[in-house]
């Protein structure tokens, strides 16, 4: 990627994959198709106790928020990092740490479903983020402990709904205005259910937001890039 301003990361990546049809011709060969391979990041994380429905229902409709445009460059939304009740620059720092080598204190979910929501709420957590008390399946509690946790901390569907029904985060019109410790998720077949939660952990002078994630472990990768992979996918971004 070209340098705009010069302060963006030395690299970021993009990784897809394809299956190449070779046909040979007059004793060489050629390329007769390609299709790619890709069906998003192995991110998803949804709680058995959700998709069974047992969440009881309180009259209110789930939250879902609202979608985010994805047209670069975006208007401005500042953000302000300092002085209030969350340490942006914590969240990122505690994601940047472990984004490969994981946090022995929690659980890994990469077999059950994805690790991408848990990263997530272990960052919010290191920023400030305190505890909703509460029984694992209403997805208006948060919390984790060394036995269990709630659905909302694994689950991308649950944390959506529990930071919007608390006030934790509101909406972004548009992904390129997310900030560092901002929140983006992907829904990536526009089923209505989101699939994948990542964290801003840098963004450039130039308003370029870069995430950081789980289920695959991804550092700093350019939220340009990865539109670009899957520009059909449904976007939300949420300011913390």
């Amino acid at each position: 990627y070209k340098k705009l301003r010069g302060d963006e990361p030395a690299t970021t990546d993009i990784g897809t994959r394809y299956e190449l049809t070779l046909t040979k011709k007059s004793g060489s060969w050629e390329l007769a198709s390609i299709k790619s391979q890709n069906t998003g990041p192995v991110a998803v994380n949804e709680p058995l106790a959700a998709k069974a429905n047992v969440v009881k229902d309180d009259g209110n409709q789930y939250p879902q928020g609202t979608p985010a445009a994805t047209k670069y460059p975006a208007p401005s939304k500042p953000k302000v990092k300092t002085g209030g009740a969350y340490d942006y620059a914590a969240m990122a720092k505690y994601a940047e740490k472990y984004w490969s080598s994981y946090n022995p204190a929690y659980r890994k979910f990469n077999g059950a479903g994805g690790d991408c929501t848990n990263f997530v709420s272990q960052a919010l957590k290191a920023g400030g983020w305190k505890n909703a008390p509460g029984t694992t399946s209403d997805y208006r509690n948060w919390w984790y402990d060394g036995a269990q946790q709630t659905d909302s901390w694994v689950g991308a569907n649950e944390w959506s709904w529990f930071t919007l029904s608390n006030e934790r985060a509101t909406n972004l019109a548009n992904v390129y205005q997310a900030d560092v410790g901002d929140i983006v998720q992907v829904d990536f077949n526009k089923d209505g259910s989101k699939d994948h939660s990542m964290i801003v952990t840098y963004r450039s002078g130039a308003g370029m937001p870069y995430v950081t994630y789980h289920s695959t472990n991804t550092y700093r990768k350019s939220l340009a890039s990865l539109v670009a992979s899957y520009p059909d996918a449904v976007y939300y971004a949420y300011r913390t």
